[in-house]
């Protein structure tokens, strides 16, 4: 390629991956958007009938089947007929229960905001980081007299930073002490101890209050919150899963924390004026994990009791209970469930504190169709003011947000339910409230309550209608970004036209794209739109200009120049609608792990037998077996269960399976292959049977609880890193691509054995094989394509060029989810993590999950810049073709994506758009990685031809 066309490559590629991130961040600003605005006034949730509230989340990940289940954990040898006595008892005779139903993402974060602020966090604070606010807001802590919290530092200071200085206190333990790989000689695992740790620092807290005036007056005024934040069942969790006597013990251990929290209680205030309330900020799926929208993960128990809240109370007809909750035999107890959110709601009526202003969560009590959680001293009366309360604190919310709409919107249109003007003259909404009122002091309890529930039903409506206000705007930017993308890069395997656009054309085309975006810049600027609103719309503007000035005159010359412009048109239809066949397959495949398995079906059975010359299936037999071989193996490995467990003999295959290949090859280039190559092959061989060896130690130490030996960690740690930098400082000069390819995949090998839970060792070594074959195939099958003559030319299109761009993208793809759960970003598991990291670290586990996604790709990439050599094309020519198909993908994934239904679906939709996204984008940077690292071997290959060819 000319110096020109690389400076053209690499413009393309830069544009692109500015362009891909970008727009990552539009399924936000269209899809879930901050709920925070500030200026409501806050609404008093009556008088209260409690003098403090104690919350105790057990964090995280606690199932509300295995805390109600009556025998759930019957696997366990002695295990107990119910594993949380004192809970269930306090179902049974005194208080109320049910589930608390989160939303996505499941993460501590969003789960802890909804419970104490009341709000749905949009869905990206969760990438923001655990422990600061990216904006603050109102919360039941702050709107308390005093609050005292307990437990993680991920959590507690997130709600202190953005609280009344002073108000809210904070005991943590240190970060280093969250080590969940380590057995106790009690038995218990160390995440307990961080539980019994939060009870004996609120013991303490107690007993210093004999000699400390200020504590004594704080711990005993009105309106006080404690917080125990229980962080030993997600840990557990995590690292043995639900269904294990470990989750099973720290559930106990729970258990007894809370009945020793009631006990201390009684002791300290010798009075009934305390409420408790009971939950978790989400669950965990059967695997050990959490974050997206599986229903284990969204389901959370919740039970309160004490000052203010009715008891328990008979079953109601129909039934309150479904399959999910009629095995832990309660059916005689009416189970009342509530949304997140509502919590900080019956928290502030309890404690008689203003609603969060921010908080969109409805009391439970406001259906007067369905009992709720409180029984309030003065009754009736009393439910129907708090629910009044509650729907002004929304309404007022709502107020804000209309009127802030409105000033900043062109041609506005408001939310008619609340905004119609009544009879009196005043919007709906006032006149509402005002009839409430009037049913209040009429002493129509009832009445006055049904009235209330309509109306935050409504609110909540509007309030959608305004946070949704811009998505049909935001689509259709989205929409004509991403196919001006497509038509952008298309003028990269365009021929060039063979007339220049005149001067005019070129200016009137400059200036509609230019009056286009200044319009809407003008628009956004008097909406106050985010400044990611500007990026949208100037990329389109950007693309659709240029594909005008030099993509539409090279198809109208193709046109004309065309003898029967009719078969043309047809040949161009029939190849646009393969593709998109093709890439919504791919699609599906999100959901149909199975339809990766057909694709390697018909790459290696139909494509060989349907396309291939017929004297290449004849003269080459092993190359054939060889494909169909090696797509076949590669292909089983979606069919197999996502569901998988530790498998030590599994990652030991693996391991062996990846020394197998290196050795085949070193035997089979044992001739042509230098010394210095060979003792570097060695070298990495040496590698992986290290880490096989330290694996195995860490594996067998780590299951039988005896923690992480450091000297196991210190090697993996240092075997990881030398090995994975190895290929690139080697002195060995290899003579072939796929002498390169193999130092490569050894180098990542060690990898895939120290970071394995099963399988995937076997599938980067079938993966690996499969590529290598692939390089060959294309090879011989285009053999006729161009001679060495070709070299010094340019790149010229070609119909095949689109297949071997789906062969890519389809590779992409499996890369990622080869063993892998595509419906979940979640699926990734913990335990190999805990052979490098025992001590919780959010951000380096997931470095390494990343880095063990990445290690694929690298191969690929190599792969992928052989293929190119091969074929004898300059350097990203397919990958242009492919660049030109990639957001087939992604536009549908954009559209697909709710915010509404089950949190399943919404989960799912989210994850499916990001993770396309960020794959196309590792797209360039897979072609642009393969080309510097096989940049020597492949300028010494060109070399050798050109000699040949002289």
């Amino acid at each position: 390629m000319t110096v020109s066309s690389h400076k053209n490559v690499l413009k393309l590629l830069t544009l692109g991956l500015v362009f891909h991130v970008v727009f990552i961040a539009s399924v936000f600003d269209c899809y879930f958007t901050s709920p925070v605005v500030h200026g409501m006034l806050p609404r008093r949730a009556g008088p209260g009938e409690a003098k403090r509230v104690v919350l105790i989340v057990g964090k995280y990940g606690l199932r509300a089947d295995l805390l109600f289940g009556v025998n759930a954990f019957s696997f366990v040898p002695s295990s107990p007929q119910i594993v949380a006595p004192y809970l269930r008892d306090i179902v049974q005779t005194r208080g109320a229960f049910g589930l608390s139903h989160t939303r996505v993402p499941t993460e501590s974060r969003p789960g802890h905001v909804a419970i104490i602020g009341g709000m749905y966090e949009d869905v990206s604070a969760v990438t923001k980081g655990w422990k600061t606010n990216p904006v603050h807001f109102d919360s039941v802590f702050n709107q308390s007299s005093h609050t005292f919290s307990f437990g993680s530092p991920d959590i507690l200071p997130m709600f202190a930073q953005g609280a009344t200085p002073g108000k809210v206190d904070t005991w943590s333990y240190d970060e280093e002490d969250e080590d969940f790989t380590k057995g106790m000689k009690t038995g218990w695992t160390d995440a307990t101890t961080l539980d019994i740790w939060v009870m004996d620092q609120l013991r303490t807290l107690f007993q210093n209050a004999s000699s400390d005036a200020l504590l004594g007056s704080q711990l005993r005024a009105d309106k006080v919150v404690f917080f125990l934040h229980l962080l030993g069942l997600d840990t557990t969790g995590h690292s043995y899963r639900p269904h294990s006597k470990e989750y099973m013990d720290n559930i106990q251990v729970v258990d007894r924390i809370v009945q020793q929290t009631e006990e201390l209680f009684s002791s300290f205030y010798h009075d009934e004026e305390t409420s408790f309330i009971f939950t978790a900020d989400h669950g965990m799926s059967k695997i050990g994990n959490h974050g997206d929208g599986d229903p284990d993960n969204t389901r959370t128990p919740l039970i309160a009791w004490g000052r203010g809240v009715r008891g328990p109370l008979p079953d109601s007809i129909p039934s309150s209970h479904d399959d999910y909750s009629r095995p832990w035999r309660l059916n005689d107890f009416l189970r009342r469930d509530v949304e997140q959110a509502d919590l900080a709601s019956l928290m502030a009526a309890l404690l008689g504190i203003n609603y969060p202003v921010n908080s969109v969560g409805v009391l439970p009590d406001v259906d007067p169709t369905r009992p709720g959680y409180l029984l309030p001293r003065e009754g009736e009366s009393a439910l129907a003011r708090l629910a009044l309360a509650n729907a002004e604190s929304i309404l007022e919310h709502y107020r804000v947000k209309h009127e802030s709409k409105a000033v900043q919107t062109i041609l506005y249109k408001a939310f008619e339910p609340l905004e119609e003007v009544s009879q009196d003259g005043r919007p709906s909404r006032v006149s509402w409230v005002s009839k409430i009122e009037r049913l209040i002091s009429d002493g129509r309890w009832f009445d006055a309550r049904q009235e209330t529930a309509e109306l935050i039903k409504i609110t909540l409506q509007g309030l959608r209608y305004l946070e949704t206000y811009n998505r049909v705007l935001i689509r259709v930017i989205v929409m004509t970004a991403y196919l001006g993308w497509a038509a952008y890069a298309s003028l990269s395997i365009l021929p060039p036209p063979a007339a220049s656009v005149s001067s005019s054309q070129r200016a009137v085309v400059r200036l509609a794209s230019a009056a286009i975006l200044a319009i809407f810049w003008v628009l956004f600027a008097v909406q106050r739109a985010p400044w990611t609103f500007y990026l949208y719309i100037t990329f389109p503007c950007y693309f659709w200009q240029q594909f005008s000035l030099h993509g539409v005159p090279v198809l109208v010359q193709q046109f004309k120049s065309s003898d029967r412009p009719g078969p043309l048109t047809g040949r161009v239809l029939f190849h646009f609608v393969i593709v998109v066949v093709v890439l919504q397959c791919m699609v599906a495949a999100y959901t149909h792990r199975s339809l990766w398995s057909i694709g390697f079906l018909v790459m290696g059975i139909l494509w060989p037998y349907a396309s291939w010359p017929s004297h290449i299936r004849s003269q080459k037999p092993r190359l054939l077996l060889s494909w169909m071989s090696s797509c076949l193996a590669t292909g089983i490995f979606p069919l197999l269960s996502v569901d998988k467990k530790e498998d030590l003999s599994m990652i030991m295959c693996g391991g062996a399976m990846i020394l197998a290949v290196g050795a085949g090859y070193m035997r089979w280039a044992s001739n042509s292959a230098s010394k210095a190559v060979k003792l570097s092959e060695i070298i990495q061989v040496s590698f992986i049977l290290l880490i096989m060896a330290i694996t195995a130690s860490s594996v067998k130490s780590l299951q039988a609880k005896q923690g992480l030996p450091i000297i196991n960690q210190t090697l993996a740690w240092v075997i990881l890193v030398v090995s994975s930098v190895y290929p690139f400082i080697s002195k060995a000069q290899h003579r072939s691509p796929t002498s390169r390819i193999i130092s490569l995949f050894l180098g990542f090998g060690v990898c895939f054995v120290i970071l394995s839970i099963s399988v995937e060792g076997l599938f980067y070594a079938a993966f690996t094989c499969n590529l290598l074959v692939w390089i060959e195939v294309e090879a011989t099958v285009q053999s006729n394509r161009a001679g060495p003559t070709s070299l010094n030319q340019g790149y010229e299109f070609r119909t095949d060029d689109i297949r071997i761009a789906l062969f890519f993208l389809f590779f992409v793809q499996v890369a990622f989810f080869g063993t892998g759960n595509v419906a979940s970003i979640s699926s990734f598991y913990l335990e190999p993590v805990y052979r490098l990291v025992p001590i919780f670290n959010p951000f380096l586990m997931a470095a390494l999950l990343i880095f063990k996604i990445v290690a694929p790709y690298v191969i690929l990439s190599a792969v992928f810049a052989t293929l190119n050599a091969k074929l004898h094309l300059p350097p990203f020519s397919l990958f242009l073709v492919a660049l030109t198909l990639t957001d087939g993908m992604t536009m549908t994934f954009f559209l697909n994506v709710t915010d509404t239904g089950s949190w399943l679906e919404i989960g799912q939709s989210i994850s499916f758009f990001c993770i396309t996204s960020l794959l196309l984008v590792w797209s360039a940077g897979i072609c642009a990685a393969g080309e510097y690292l096989m940049v020597d071997t492949l300028l010494s290959r060109k070399s050798t031809d050109s000699r040949k060819l002289e």
